[in-house]
């Protein structure tokens, strides 16, 4: 199984575990951003997290009891015209997404495309990226088999 398609089915199993009810807008938003930056890499990082990368941490999306929380990483850095962008940390930004059909709101488009030039203007500091990332030598896996043989046990 390739990196890529191992990642996708960990997100699969992901949002069967937390809440299927979602799964309609974790969809959506995975098809927004597939669309949006075709280059950018499905992942699951190191707290089990779905995410994608394009020169490093793009966007997450952490499913929850009623909704989808989509966040931007270096959301701190983006203009947010339509005050979507919700958080007070450091960095971390993100919009609370309830069904699909707010999943398709235009603005988090133009969301992702300026996280997309941060990340190609400046690519993301060690210091925003988990530590197993920074690791050399080994080779980068979308998840680690006993997590991935642990999801699967639970489908």
């Amino acid at each position: 199984m390739s990196e890529t398609t191992s990642a996708s089915v960990a997100i699969d199993l992901y949002i069967a575990r937390v809440n299927p009810a979602l799964v309609r807008v974790v969809d959506t938003l995975r098809s927004l951003v597939k669309k949006t930056v075709p280059a950018a890499l499905e992942a699951i990082n190191p707290w089990g997290v779905p995410v994608f990368e394009f020169n490093g941490p793009l966007c997450y999306i952490r499913v929850g009891q009623k909704h989808v929380t989509f966040g931007f990483p270096r959301g701190s850095a983006m203009k947010d015209p339509g005050k979507l962008l919700e958080g007070e940390g450091r960095n971390l930004r993100h919009v609370k997404i309830k069904d699909a059909a707010q999943a398709r709101n235009p603005q988090l488009k133009a969301l992702l495309l300026q996280a997309k030039a941060l990340n190609d203007k400046t690519p993301v500091s060690k210091s925003l990226r988990p530590k197993d990332q920074l690791r050399k030598g080994k080779k980068k896996t979308a998840i680690s088999r006993a997590q991935q043989a642990k999801w699967e046990n639970l489908a």
